[in-house]
């Protein structure tokens, strides 16, 4: 199971792939960076990728899950926090750019995880779906130590 430094390195490998980064949500911190940062500078883009994270995961409309409960909220059974209480509210975030993509992926985990990857690709060089699929996959065997 790869670390943090060895799934950077694989998302790197995603064609167009400019920068990739583990951030902590809560803190803004980057736990690993590798590449380019937009900007040029990986901490600042960790803080403000932090921020739009936390935007999301903590949106009332944004978080909410599946479709009709019947309670009237429109989420499902399991709550705002998923199925298992330990899933992020949301999988992914996505924005486009016109010259590139930002792929903002949360790490699921058996304890509270706050950590998202963010990979920055070249939109004239990257694929978008294929970088979703690469970036799930690389979440689901990322060890945090």
């Amino acid at each position: 199971m790869p670390g943090i430094d060895e799934s950077l390195l694989e998302a790197m490998r995603l064609p167009g792939a400019r920068g990739a980064s583990v951030v902590d949500w809560i803190s803004g911190l980057a736990l690993g960076a590798v590449g380019d940062a937009p900007g040029g500078d990986a901490e600042e883009t960790a803080a403000e990728t932090a921020e739009l994270a936390r935007l999301a995961t903590e949106s009332g409309v944004l978080a909410l899950t599946g479709g009709p409960s019947g309670d009237g909220t429109g989420a499902s059974p399991g709550g705002p926090d998923g199925p298992s209480g330990k899933e992020p509210p949301v999988q992914d975030l996505i924005i486009t750019n016109a010259d590139s993509y930002h792929l903002l992926r949360f790490v699921t985990t058996t304890f509270d995880s706050t950590v998202f990857v963010h990979l920055w690709l070249d939109r004239s060089e990257g694929n978008l779906a294929l970088a979703r699929i690469r970036l799930a996959e690389l979440t689901d065997r990322l060890v945090l130590g």
